[in-house]
């Protein structure tokens, strides 16, 4: 079987492999390559507000009928708190099952988490906090604070403005489809070096931490793809089984951005491309541009997951015996901090710290356990909430019956 060396995806898998290589042999080489990653992550990033910006705004002055638009948004929402409830407690559990934490010996975390505690303590995590960071200071402060939420809200706020004008907003829609169609056409110019940033990114996590660390904590880091695999295979599969689809066929569909994500640890890298995948699939536009943005801020599974088997690692590490009433309680307060956490390396890690910091019987010096091993569980849960949204896009859509394959031979190939 020839490999297609033009292949995004074989140009990935060569550069995540060639990564590894250097890594290994070269780690003071590979330590510094991370640039690369962090170059390709913050050029993606550079578009994804003004693509999220104008989806949404064509989705919903698109579908007009703005009853429809709260009835999608609604049912979105719901399904997220759902699911992401669901991700939270099995997480809980597994971690009780497994008890990955026990025998560690807390005093062995030597890193320094003081750059996340300090993160975590400038932002305030409390329930007005979090509606106030939705609303931007200003039109231009939406797309300069590198937070997805106030994008969301002005894109609502502008499509809504939009279809209420009717006719006379016609021109400014049509400008506007046009202004996405050049904003895609740059993404497609940055996937190019996508796999140059997966190569860097791997030489830089086997340069710095070492192919030992791949086994550093594997209880844990096992433990965490476990129950990703178990979330994803069973929970999502079943939901998708109920909906019409394969999650395993579905999961090859998008195999190209998978394997962005395993390479730059960000699910948001996979963005651009995922909602350009879940439109040739079947989705309609509308509800693409309208629930997959909304999800990557309120349906992070993989997050999710995480934070749960992550906090309870630290307190078994440390001898804490929470009751089942404190762990309902951990429960609690990881639905209110998973919410909102950007899907680029290091927010998982950052929200751990909000999360311990309003759960004082979990000592918040046990993250520097988990810090070496962070960089290969952020890989696993950035794959997760991207299954995870996908999944989320084509249930709404099959669900409001916004779901038409381009064609049955596309979609014998991807579909149940």
């Amino acid at each position: 079987m020839r490999i297609n060396f033009k292949s995004l995806t074989a140009q990935v898998i060569i550069g995540i492999f060639l990564g590894i290589m250097i890594g290994f042999i070269f780690p003071d080489i590979g330590s510094q390559l991370k640039v690369l990653a962090d170059i390709f992550i913050k050029l993606v990033k550079m578009v994804i507000a003004p693509i999220i910006f104008l989806t949404i705004v064509i989705g919903i002055a698109g579908m007009g009928d703005l009853k429809k638009v709260g009835k999608i948004g609604g049912k979105a929402l719901i399904y997220f708190e759902i699911v992401s409830t669901i991700a939270l407690t099995i997480g809980i559990i597994v971690a009780n099952v497994i008890k990955a934490g026990n025998g560690i010996d807390a005093k062995a975390g030597e890193g320094d988490v003081s750059q996340y505690t300090k993160a975590a303590e400038e932002t305030s995590h409390g329930f007005m906090d979090f509606i106030l960071t939705i609303v931007p200071d200003s039109f231009i402060g939406a797309f300069t604070g590198g937070q997805l939420l106030p994008v969301l809200l002005l894109a609502i706020l502008f499509g809504t403005s939009l279809a209420h004008i009717g006719k006379k907003g016609k021109p400014i829609l049509e400008f506007f489809e046009r202004i996405a169609d050049v904003f895609f056409g740059i993404v497609n110019i940055i996937m190019k070096i996508s796999p140059l940033a997966a190569f860097g990114a791997m030489a830089y996590t086997i340069g710095e931490f070492g192919i030992g660390s791949l086994f550093f904590l594997g209880k844990l880091m096992g433990s965490v793809y476990l129950t990703m695999a178990i979330f994803i295979f069973l929970v999502l599969g079943a939901i998708a089984k109920f909906h019409g689809f394969n999650i395993f066929k579905f999961i090859v569909y998008i195999k190209e951005e998978i394997l962005l994500v395993i390479g730059t640890s960000s699910s948001e890298a996979a963005l651009p491309k995922m909602m350009e995948k879940l439109e040739k699939y079947g989705c309609s536009k509308p509800v693409v541009g309208l629930v997959l943005p909304t999800g990557y801020s309120f349906n992070l599974d993989g997050t999710s997951i995480y934070l749960s088997m992550a906090a309870l690692f630290i307190a078994q590490a440390y001898g804490v015996d929470l009751s089942i009433w404190q762990q309902i309680t951990l429960l609690g307060v990881l639905m209110l901090t998973s919410k909102g956490a950007a899907g680029v390396t290091g927010s998982g890690f950052v929200t751990l710290a909000a999360t311990l910091a309003v759960f004082p019987s979990i000592p918040v010096e046990g993250m520097a356990l988990i810090l070496g091993v962070d960089r290969f569980m952020s890989e696993a849960r950035a794959i997760t909430n991207l299954i995870g949204n996908g999944v989320a896009t084509v249930v709404i859509s099959k669900s409001e019956g916004e779901f038409t394959p381009v064609t049955e031979a596309v979609h014998s190939k991807v579909s149940a």
